[in-house]
């Protein structure tokens, strides 16, 4: 189940547009992240985007292995 945070929002929105930019699906994905050492499975990667629940290391993982070094937060979230 999606989560009503906003920030996690934000963040699972933020990964699903660097994906989207880069024509990259879960499967890609899940490959690359392999590739660096880290195990994910195209399914383990869809619950965690779709729940919007994910550490900042796997954020990084996952942004570092599609080639994103940079990213535009946009504007701040306020509460």
């Amino acid at each position: 189940m999606p989560t009503d945070d906003p920030w996690a929002r934000k963040a699972r929105g933020l990964l699903r547009a660097e994906l989207k930019r880069r024509d990259i699906g879960y499967q890609q994905l899940a490959e690359r992240l392999v590739a660096m050492g880290v195990k994910e499975t195209p399914a383990s990667i869809a619950n965690k985007i779709s729940r919007g629940k994910f550490t900042a290391a796997f954020l990084i993982q996952a942004l570092e292995s599609i080639g994103c070094s940079k990213v535009d937060l946009g504007d701040p979230i306020r509460g």
